[in-house]
């Protein structure tokens, strides 16, 4: 492959990424000193027709659509768990909103609890992998897109003479400082 056709590709890889690359940035360094966004929540005790304990894995995520409907909050994208029975809950995450739902002490009482991300928390879950199935696919080719912009660089840099030693140099450098810091971790 020609350093040209190699320097476009790096360039329009680049480019298009960079808005993800750029939240990717922010929210995983914000995170690593512990701002994480904030969650807007909301607990209520919802009356019930009949005991989540006697209601199907389907009438319960029913209900659950029905209140984050009611609250005018996205449904959850991430990860249903249900549980049917005695034990009858739910619990649904997502990058936007989550709602928890069990069997309140009264079985004709559901407890209620949801919670709604801001714009931060919001981007922090989809860095955690907790958003629509697009969008862990999308990030999963930025991913891809990272390390191909890192080898190309890196064989653009073999290629010119001139550059060799920085590249191998640098090269070196950031295995031992990954190394270094690992251990320290």
């Amino acid at each position: 492959m020609s350093r040209i056709l190699l320097t476009k590709l790096h360039l329009a890889f680049a480019a298009v990424m960079f808005p993800a690359v750029l939240m990717f940035l922010v929210t995983g360094a914000l995170y690593t000193w512990g701002n994480k966004g904030e969650w807007y929540e909301e607990s209520a005790n919802v009356a019930l027709n009949e005991p989540l304990t006697t209601q199907s894995e389907g009438d319960i995520t029913s209900f659950a659509v029905q209140q984050m409907v009611q609250r005018d909050l996205p449904i959850p994208s991430g990860k249903l768990s249900v549980t049917e029975g005695e034990d009858a809950s739910l619990t649904w995450s997502g990058a936007r909103s989550e709602i928890s739902i069990k069997q309140g002490d009264d079985p004709l009482v559901a407890n209620v609890d949801v919670k709604e991300a801001s714009m931060h928390r919001w981007l922090v879950q989809l860095h955690k992998a907790k958003g629509s199935t697009a969008f862990k696919v999308y990030a999963s080719f930025l991913a891809l897109v990272l390390f191909l912009l890192v080898a190309s660089g890196i064989v653009m840099g073999l290629q010119v003479k001139s550059m060799r030693r920085l590249t191998l140099g640098s090269g070196a450098a950031g295995l031992v400082a990954f190394v270094t810091f690992v251990l320290m971790g």
